[in-house]
């Protein structure tokens, strides 16, 4: 396949021109960097001088985000995006996104598409990743033209691509427009939008990208999902959202076709494990992972809200791409949400100090009374609409843990109304941590009792360095040695001596 079909080099140029953009940034992921400058001077021929661009690289969080803060530094108007994307909305910048055109044997998977097709009585949903979507009209139709003849027409679908470019919100707008997009969260988390056409109810999904709709009288649950890509995390999303499906995976790779994906399933059982984790944790720490996908704020905000309503404490970490070394210096959170696009929110923690949990997870652990369906929502979108993020009252009687394996009294939020985020508040509480360091030290950093950062503070040993010395007086200067390391010249007197 030739440079520019694979770099969608017109529809770029077409679409800059249509609009009349002048300062243009070029999005690349690692993989894609060494093509950048290929890109940039295919662009600037077709476009002329009066188009700037700016190649990024080494995004501040997820190459698959459409980085807003990196592209705010040239004043870009908008960004075009290459490689892998979450097709997450956008805050600030329009943007069109560039999936690229990974090359894939059609007759062979077409060949195991109906295989499927004959060895099952389900209808067969095609997903996929977006850099296949290229070749799908073309193996749309050589499955539908050999399915007539054996299977019947009506038992493949195909999910198509949702949009190619995206353009913020109007701020005016954007809370009734955000609504009617979102709709209402259904089995697995999904997007659904309820419409009518000439024969009857549809329901139409949203998920990485991609878009279908099935019948009134259907559910997720009654499809094989056939996806046609690799094992990445647009994969372990579909997996996770419709964890009660069928599901296969075809390999354009390696050529060939999976049905073992348990590796992804097993992945829920651990997510339980962390859920009841959090829900012994007194501070949590919420983590940023995004600065650009629209609606960050707003989670970042209902997860506070949420924290504080069951009796925690919660401190807000911006850090960039975070690791185990920047996470350990906050070694007070006992765990921590990351508020992130969908196919990063799994972000595996195993080597961290402290679990990392999803916005959907936090809600589960921190409301009380809530019971795990089995529905996994990886979207933060889904939820900021849906009812799951509403504080409830929290039920006074005692739960039972099963991490330390008894029952368990939760901190009220009314007795940790000191933990309000002002300067005197914070004082009054370091101040009473202090009081009790010595009689309470080990409780509160073996046993996780502490209520707060400062009081976990406190009760360490070793506090970083102390500016309060017991002499204010500052010391007299002493004069320093002078020469050359080979021989200083007090060294030179004391040989000349001898």
């Amino acid at each position: 396949m030739d440079f520019e079909s694979s770099y969608d080099i017109p529809r770029t140029v077409d679409y800059i021109r249509s609009i009349g953009y002048s300062r243009v940034v070029l999005q690349f992921p690692d993989e894609l960097l060494r093509d950048s400058t290929s890109v940039a001077k295919a662009l600037r021929s077709e476009l002329g001088k009066g188009v700037r661009l700016y190649v990024m690289a080494d995004t501040a969080y997820n190459s698959c985000c459409v980085d807003e803060i990196g592209a705010s530094h040239v004043d870009a108007e908008c960004v075009v995006h290459y490689g892998h994307a979450c097709m997450s909305p956008t805050s600030t910048l329009p943007a069109l996104f560039v999936f690229g055109k990974a090359p894939i044997n059609g007759n062979a998977c077409a060949d195991l598409l109906n295989q499927c097709l004959s060895t099952t009585e389900k209808p067969v949903l095609v997903l996929y990743g977006l850099e296949y979507a290229h070749a799908m009209e073309n193996l749309k139709g050589m499955v539908t033209n050999s399915s007539n003849l054996r299977y019947g027409s009506s038992t493949v679908h195909f999910a198509e691509v949702s949009f190619s470019s995206i353009d913020p919100p109007v701020k005016e707008k954007a809370d009734k427009e955000q609504l009617d997009f979102h709709g209402n969260i259904v089995n697995g988390g999904d997007k659904i939008i309820s419409e009518w056409n000439s024969h009857n109810e549809v329901g139409k999904y949203f998920l990485g990208g991609l878009t279908w709709s099935i019948a009134k009288d259907h559910k997720m649950e009654d499809f094989l999902l056939f996806w046609i890509g690799q094992d990445n995390s647009a994969f372990a999303n579909v997996v996770l959202t419709f964890n009660t499906c069928e599901i296969v995976r075809y390999d354009a790779v390696e050529n060939q076709l999976l049905k073992d994906v348990s590796h992804q399933q097993r992945i829920l059982k651990r997510r339980y494990y962390l859920v009841e984790k959090a829900k012994d944790a007194n501070i949590v720490g919420i983590l940023v992972g995004t600065l650009g996908v629209a609606g960050y704020l707003h989670i970042i905000q209902q997860m506070k809200e949420l924290i504080e309503a069951a009796g925690k404490k919660s401190y807000t970490l911006v850090m960039g791409r975070p690791n185990s070394a920047k996470l350990a210096n906050f070694p007070e959170c006992e765990i921590f949400v990351y508020v992130s696009c969908a196919q990063t929110a799994l972000l595996d923690s195993k080597d961290f100090l402290g679990p990392v949990i999803t916005p959907f997870e936090a809600v589960l652990a921190f409301g009380r009374g809530r019971q795990w369906t089995g529905e996994y929502v990886l979207d933060f979108q889904d939820l900021m609409n849906s009812s799951m993020t509403k504080v409830v009252e929290s039920s006074e009687e005692a739960r039972f843990s099963f991490i330390q394996g008894g029952y368990v009294e939760d901190i009220d939020s009314q007795e940790n109304g000191e933990q309000k985020e002002s300067t005197l508040a914070l004082a009054e509480t370091a101040e009473k941590a202090l009081s009790f360091r010595n009689e309470h030290a080990d409780s509160i950093l073996f046993k996780g009792s502490a209520r707060s950062g400062a009081e976990y503070f406190a009760a360490r040993s070793y506090r970083g360095l102390s500016t309060q010395y017991e002499n204010p007086l500052p010391q007299s200067y002493l004069i320093g040695r002078s020469g050359r390391a080979s021989g200083y010249e007090d060294e030179r007197n004391t040989k000349g001596n001898d």
